[in-house]
């Protein structure tokens, strides 16, 4: 983990206690660094205008001012765990890492008491992982896609077809898309080509982002050829 990522994962790992707090000894062993690294990294977030302060005493450490944290949520143990096991899901997939903060802030969020029996209900749940590599790809490789989606700017990708060819492309990301077999894709305005193309995003070697904003296309400029591969459309309300 690059310094940047682990100064964003200090914030919502501080977010999803708050208003708990955390010692620099936990953080240095949740993200593999020594104590003095963490220190640097809880200054350095603070010069930068983060509120997170230190609690002195022997249960001290840092925190995250209260106003960023969710307030306490009604989940039941049982949907904090039904929660559980369907982002457990998202494992290889597009926003992985944004699965696992949400789920790490719900359970936080929790009264504590709920909280601990939702802890206690999941390890009767035992979920056996899938046989054979996951098709998600590389997790760093699908973190700049996902930027890129959210942002809406060119994506500069060398990518292996089918029967092994390695090319360089530009690209305009429209969508990502799941596909049966369980393997994801990124449905992306290809300039090399001219046309939409689909990108398997294990297949994608590299990818960096361009700076540049993408055009606005209709989404239906990039779904009208996927109907036979789209598993569904994920529900927000």
């Amino acid at each position: 983990m690059n310094r940047t990522d682990r100064l964003y994962a200090i914030v919502e790992d501080l977010r999803a206690i708050s208003p708990r707090c955390r010692s620099a000894r936990d953080l240095a062993r949740r993200f593999e660094v020594s104590s003095r690294t963490i220190e640097r990294d809880i200054a350095a977030l603070q010069q930068a205008g983060v509120p997170i302060y230190a609690e002195v005493g022997r249960k001290g450490g840092y925190v995250l001012d209260k106003s960023m944290s969710l307030p306490p949520l009604n989940f039941t143990p049982a949907e904090a765990v039904a929660v559980a096991i369907a982002l457990k899901g998202a494992d290889g997939q597009p926003f992985a890492d944004d699965a696992r903060s949400a789920l790490r802030k719900l359970v936080a969020a929790m009264p504590g008491h709920d909280g601990d029996r939702a802890r206690q209900l999941a390890t009767r749940v035992q979920i056996v992982p899938p046989e054979g590599p996951e098709d998600g790809g590389d997790g760093s490789v699908t973190r700049v896609v996902e930027e890129a989606v959210l942002k809406g700017v060119v994506l500069q990708i060398q990518y292996t077809d089918a029967e092994g060819s390695l090319t360089a492309r530009q690209v305009e990301p429209g969508m990502f898309v799941g596909g049966r077999t369980g393997s994801w894709y990124l449905v992306a305005w290809c300039r090399l080509r001219d046309a939409v193309r689909v990108f398997r995003l294990d297949r994608i070697v590299s990818a960096a982002l361009t700076g540049h904003r993408a055009p606005a296309r209709p989404i239906e400029d990039f779904d009208s050829d996927m109907a036979h591969v789209i598993m569904r459309q994920p529900v927000l309300d």
